[in-house]
């Protein structure tokens, strides 16, 4: 339920913001959170999903209470364990196009505000932020099958909330052709493309694997998302330095 996750992603907010917190409370408090139990919970439900589909050769029907939240956390995300082409930087904006926006997710009414505002509106929920938590979930555990990074995660999250394009506004394409979007705006892909952003973006470790890849969903192998998580706590220089080292090795070899 919306209200369910947007408490705990409340309380993993402000135990990421306690300064003074001990190793103590901060394993019971990240616990008693349950943000990682969401999480845990999506995946185990995606790769239900990708297994009737590629084991058992089944058709599935994912439908939640209205089919535009938890249905498309399922459906994405099996798409991405199943598809190889879905975890290409193309692929992966193409089935955000057509799994979340297309498909109705209400952007305007869950990303109303900040997602860490204390003054929530009841429809507020950030099912989407789930979604690229678990994508990092899949980009971590397999490193080199993903063509895009972290960077291009939370780029969406911040467009999602606040941008300066029209390709989140709106509640579904019904608003959408109303408001004129397409005429009026600009798109969030055609920016992400351009050659000089788009290297911004791309896993220099990336190598193309065809085969399905099947997250682990045990405790032990979900981990915080610090990342985005300790986002503004945590120094990034060094990990930016190291991820460029890597480009220039890459691109040497």
């Amino acid at each position: 339920r919306g209200r369910v996750l947007q408490d705990s992603f409340s309380r993993l907010v402000e135990l990421c913001s306690d300064p003074a917190v001990t190793m103590e409370r901060w394993l019971g408090r990240l616990d008693s959170s349950r943000w990682l139990g969401h999480v845990k919970a999506t995946l185990s439900t995606a790769c239900l999903a990708a297994q009737c589909l590629d084991r058992e050769g089944c058709t599935v029907l994912v439908h939640g209470a209205e089919g535009t939240d938890t249905t498309l956390l399922v459906t994405a995300l099996a798409q991405l364990i199943l598809d190889p082409a879905c975890r290409t930087l193309d692929g992966f904006q193409g089935l955000l196009e057509r799994e979340w926006i297309q498909a109705g997710h209400p952007f305007q009414l869950r990303c109303a505000r900040s997602a860490s505002s204390h003054a929530r509106g009841k429809q507020e929920a950030p099912v989407f932020l789930l979604f690229l938590d678990c994508v990092w979930q899949l980009s971590r555990q397999f490193p080199l099958s993903l063509e895009f990074g972290e960077q291009l995660l939370l780029t969406l999250f911040d467009n999602a909330y606040a941008s300066a394009y029209g390709t989140f506004l709106c509640n579904n394409e019904r608003e959408r052709s109303l408001c004129k979007v397409k005429e009026s705006t600009h798109s969030l892909w055609a920016w992400l493309n351009q050659p000089e952003e788009r290297h911004k973006y791309l896993n220099p470790l990336y190598s193309h694997n065809p085969l399905v890849i099947w997250p682990c969903v045990e405790p032990q192998s979900i981990q915080l998302w610090q990342g985005f998580f300790l986002r503004w706590i945590r120094p990034s220089q060094h990990l930016e330095e190291a991820w460029g080292q890597i480009r220039r090795l890459v691109q040497g070899n």
